[in-house]
């Protein structure tokens, strides 16, 4: 490959789009990012990074400021509907895997990685909607944008998420993202809800007959420091028909939805505003993750449901190796070749996880899921041995 200075266009600016130009900075590439959003530091839910994406944060000198301004999650504990304990999963992460799983604000993460891509001389652009990307083996790639605007750089990273622009110019026949079904409600509740609970700081997860429920502290905030989120089966209704409902309606249908759970899910729902939904979306195996000069990282190459706490260290992971992998300066479409080589088996499995994981918040029979709770109770400690090698992996040292 050429000597002279390279330059990435990054399409997306969430989580894996500012961290691989961040590194890839470091390695003697410049970087330019286009969001197609306005920029906003209060857009999104809460997220957890588990200790995989921590040692990621860690390399660009910023896990310490996550866990000051999120908030450590000490276990993963499981409830019935009714309260009784089920069990507990991912004790002692520091110890056991070198970083703590951090629970934050999806806003608080995002605000601290433009903050470093900006401060490592990375050029970020907003409302940049991408519709078009040219690529001229003997031209410069191009990318064009709605608002009538181009930008020319030597390779493309579609890093824009489960409804990828990129992914459709990479795959134009690949599939699209699908609805599994289930709907997804959640927000920030204050700190002050949970300070009779003995919460501490686990993250306590509840499955209904039907639904799901989870809550954690996320961040030092009092006004806001607790996420929850809220699963159900959609019913013949998608979260658009859900967001076009004002929030007193929506408060309204999460009272009747989790009426009679365990405490403190009532005061949560009954704390909640500013109630957002989402679809819980999944994409198919794609094809391939690469056309040309083009590479698909984080959601646009290998979409995953939130069950398995894993769609934001999946995305920190791709963008510390992409960067290790253009570090060894082989040609364009080798390295391209060699990323999804090594990324495809490790994404899909845990993928595969999450789909798996989705299908315990279904809807059951009372019968149905009383098996459900018992066979919990004997496959947890199971599962979570099956799930130490997302949190073991280094993305420094792979």
């Amino acid at each position: 490959m050429s000597n002279r200075p390279r330059k990435a266009l990054i399409i997306g600016a969430g989580i894996a789009g500012p961290v691989a130009a961040i590194l890839l900075r470091r390695a003697g590439i410049e970087s330019a990012i286009y969001e197609a959003w306005p920029y906003s530091k209060g857009i999104g839910g809460g997220l957890q990074i588990a200790p995989n994406g921590m040692q990621v944060m860690d390399e660009i000198g910023l896990a310490g400021e996550l866990i000051s301004r999120g908030s450590v999650a000490e276990s993963f504990d499981f409830c019935s509907q009714s309260g009784e304990r089920l069990g507990s999963l991912n004790r002692d992460m520091e110890r056991r895997f070198g970083q703590p799983a951090v629970n934050v604000c999806r806003a608080t993460l995002n605000e601290m990685l433009i903050d470093k891509a900006w401060c490592s001389c990375v050029s970020l652009y907003f409302e940049k909607r991408l519709i078009k990307i040219e690529d001229r083996g003997d031209q410069p790639v191009i990318a064009y944008f709605a608002d009538g605007t181009t930008a020319e750089g030597d390779f493309l990273i579609g890093a824009d998420g489960v409804h990828s622009v990129a992914r459709r110019q990479v795959i134009p026949d690949g599939p699209a993202p699908f609805n599994t079904g289930l709907i997804g409600f959640g927000g920030f509740v204050p700190r002050a809800v949970l300070d009779d609970t003995a919460i501490g700081q686990r993250v306590e997860t509840t499955f209904g007959q039907s639904g799901f429920f989870g809550y954690g502290f996320c961040s030092p905030n009092p006004d806001d420091g607790v996420m929850w989120w809220s699963t159900q089966p959609a019913h013949g209704m998608d979260a658009a028909m859900f967001r076009a409902q004002d929030q007193a309606t929506l408060k309204q249908h999460l009272r009747s939805f989790h009426r009679g759970w365990h405490d403190p899910i009532p005061a949560i729902v009954e704390a909640a505003e500013n109630i957002v939904v989402t679809d819980t979306l999944d994409v198919a195996t794609l094809p391939t993750w690469s056309r040309k000069r083009s590479l698909l990282i984080g959601d646009a190459a290998h979409a995953t449901s939130p069950h398995a706490g894993q769609g934001a260290s999946l995305a920190l992971e791709d963008a510390m190796r992409l960067a290790r992998l253009m570090q060894e300066g082989k040609e364009l479409g080798l390295t391209f070749q060699n990323f999804e080589a090594e990324r495809r088996p490790r994404a899909e499995k845990i993928v595969a996880i999450a789909r798996r994981n989705g299908n315990n918040k279904r809807e059951f029979s009372a019968t149905g899921a009383w098996i459900r709770n018992q066979m919990m109770k004997w496959l947890l400690p199971l599962g979570a041995k099956g799930m130490e090698f997302m949190y073991a992996y280094d993305a420094r040292a792979a």
